[in-house]
């Protein structure tokens, strides 16, 4: 049985030096989110989730996986992001995942710690503060990846002691490597050496870790695909929403605006702004979900 280990808390350290603000700057300042936690769920450095609470202790909790290539970023990425802004303004309790990265992990490791930081965080709702009955995963690039794959496996959520349905449902912004072998003959030359880091060349191994060949259920409940204008990252979304829907999962994709690289970072940095038009796609499936 999987062990709850010790919640550990550090406040983050508060902002310096307060800024008088008058007039039309008040109306125009950020809102403000409450301090941060971090917490840990495992013993090595990187296990750890950074924790925002909600409006009130029924607040969904929307959880975010990083994007880096399995191999770089952490959780401070979400810090001061429009997303944590945009999704507190809207009452939800957020969470940002921590995993160990290649090469001193393995992608499977990967997956296992996002796996058990969603039961940690699904563990201690009621001592954090939100309504472990409405949590959804989102993750980016990389992090799309890891959580289609817990969505889509089920030894993952299993081995973490949780069911498929412990998610309201996955949100996917712009991955790829939904199908690992299709994606190292179709994806971007200058990526072949990050696939090969992180995948290796064994087709087994490759396979296990491809949601798409995956999809067959039981799955979590729902999916939202959301990407640009990549070509691989196009087809790849769309194999990935034909295989959940094959297996009778509820799945949404829709495509926005954005080529190459700069629309792949576009859908991280922009989503939450008001006027990135993928924030209203998310916003209006997150209601949904959360119903």
């Amino acid at each position: 049985m999987r062990k709850i280990l010790a919640l550990s808390l550090m406040l983050a350290v508060g902002t310096a030096g307060a800024v008088c603000l008058t007039g039309e700057a008040v109306a125009q300042a950020t809102p403000q989110v409450p301090e941060k936690q971090t917490l840990s769920y495992g013993a090595a450095a990187a296990q750890r989730v950074e924790y925002w609470p909600g409006a009130s202790p029924q607040s969904p909790l929307v959880a975010f996986v990083h994007g880096g290539g399995w191999t770089r970023g952490d959780m401070t990425m979400m810090d001061g992001s429009a997303k944590l802004t945009h999704w507190h303004s809207l009452g939800y309790a957020v969470a940002s995942i921590d995993y160990r990265l290649v090469p001193q992990a393995t992608v499977e490791d990967e997956a296992a710690d996002v796996a058990e930081a969603t039961a940690f965080l699904h563990g201690n709702a009621a001592r954090l503060g939100f309504d472990a009955s409405r949590m959804v995963l989102v993750g980016h690039s990389a992090g799309a990846h890891l959580a289609a794959l817990i969505g889509t496996d089920p030894k993952w959520f299993n081995g973490a002691g949780l069911n498929m349905d412990a998610v309201r449902g996955v949100v996917l912004l712009d991955g790829a490597a939904y199908d690992v072998s299709r994606q190292l003959s179709i994806g971007a030359p200058l990526m072949q050496r990050t696939y090969v880091q992180a995948f290796g060349s064994n087709p087994e191994r490759q396979k296990r870790l491809s949601p798409t060949l995956q999809a067959a259920k039981p799955n979590a409940p729902a999916f939202l695909i959301l990407h640009v204008q990549r070509p691989d990252g196009i087809t790849q979304s769309e194999a990935l929403a034909g295989a959940l829907r094959a297996a009778g999962t509820a799945v949404e994709i829709h495509g926005f605006p954005g080529t190459g690289l700069a629309g792949h970072a576009a859908i991280n940095r922009q989503m939450g702004q008001a006027d990135y038009p993928a924030t209203a796609a998310l916003d209006r499936w997150l209601r949904q979900v959360f119903k």
